[in-house]
């Protein structure tokens, strides 16, 4: 049970979006009524029923009316859950982490392992963020470099090997553009997991949970179904890269946002993913617990209805899903 001095420090710890702070200003109003309440005689009990109706309604308004720029924004928010939050959610105490890609080293920006959703094994595969900036820098932003992509290729074919199904969470603003890992083959490593991932005899549910950019996103996200979160987005590249190629600056971002189609909306109308996975009101980070749940809830149902076919008629499903893409009837 929440006391309000919780409701406060939650609060308090929450970061705003600029198009959010009418309902920051709100709440703000509410803590401080309710505060009064507490520790005067005042009855401010209508007070505070009428702020929480307006902040309701506020919230409602405000965000079943986002631009593609602000749910880009919604998808980076600080306070979203990143891949590790929701393998520990999912699985508990089940979870083994499995690391290195046999080769280099182990990439700290790619994570996966094994873990239980029920009694059903899944091998987990996900670009994971850090919360802070000494974490933000220990997993280098969820930028992996070629030994991050071989990483999760080596649990790929271990899950085959085993008869595992595979999850994947991606969130990630990109692959690591750095010499190093070009000189690491940071673009065969990409292909070779697309390549891979298309035959893979095991089921394969892709998860899009906040940023999907470019080659980074592909480079796990081939799957028999793949389900996108409503405020993440997917796209060749990023809106800021998008302006500074088109206009050489970062200040049209909004439009190129726009331009790109790029929000959930758009991929399932363009058929480029299978589901859009509803999130609570105010964005994933806003009610966790529930997001986890309803991420949990539609990965079981995607996997009993996957697990009913043989590996041969997975492969060709998958193989005809992604041929059909991108051909257009002029």
């Amino acid at each position: 049970m929440y006391s309000q001095q919780r409701i406060e420090l939650i609060q308090n710890i929450m970061e705003y979006l600029d198009f959010e702070l009418p309902i920051k200003e709100l709440q703000e109003q509410y803590n401080k009524a309710c505060r009064i309440g507490e520790e005067s005689d005042v009855d401010v009990s209508n007070t505070c029923k009428q702020i929480e109706k307006k902040l309701k309604e506020i919230k409602k308004e405000i965000y079943d009316n986002l631009t593609p720029w602000q749910r880009v924004q919604l998808s980076r928010h600080p306070n979203r859950p990143y891949t590790l939050d929701y393998i520990n959610a999912l699985c508990g105490d089940t979870f083994v982490e499995l690391h290195g890609d046999r080769n280099f080293k182990d990439d700290k920006a790619m994570v996966g392992g094994l873990g239980k959703i029920g009694d059903q094994s899944f091998m987990f595969i996900g670009q994971q963020k850090g919360h802070n900036t000494k974490t933000r820098q220990y997993r280098n932003f969820g930028m992996a470099n070629p030994e991050g992509y071989r990483k999760a290729l080596r649990l790929m074919k271990m899950a085959e090997k085993f008869n595992v199904p595979v999850v994947t969470f991606v969130d990630t603003p990109g692959a690591y553009p750095g010499l190093e890992a070009e000189e690491r083959g940071q673009g065969e490593a990409i292909a070779r997991n697309i390549l891979e991932m298309t035959r893979l005899k095991v089921p394969i549910i892709v998860v899009i949970i906040g940023e999907g950019a470019s080659g980074g996103a592909l480079g796990i996200g081939v799957g028999d179904k793949v389900l996108m979160l409503e405020n993440t987005w997917y796209s060749v590249i990023s809106p800021e890269s998008c302006s500074s190629i088109l206009w050489r600056s970062w200040e049209h971002k909004e439009k190129a946002a726009e331009a790109l189609k790029l929000t959930a909306e758009d991929m399932k109308g363009q058929k480029l993913i299978d589901k859009i996975v509803k999130e609570p009101l105010g964005g994933a980070h806003s009610d966790k617990y529930t997001t986890f749940k309803t991420v949990e809830k539609e990965i079981v149902k995607v996997y009993n209805e996957l697990k009913e076919l043989t590996p041969e008629k997975l492969v060709e499903k998958r193989m005809n899903k992604y041929l059909k893409m991108g051909v257009f009837n002029g």
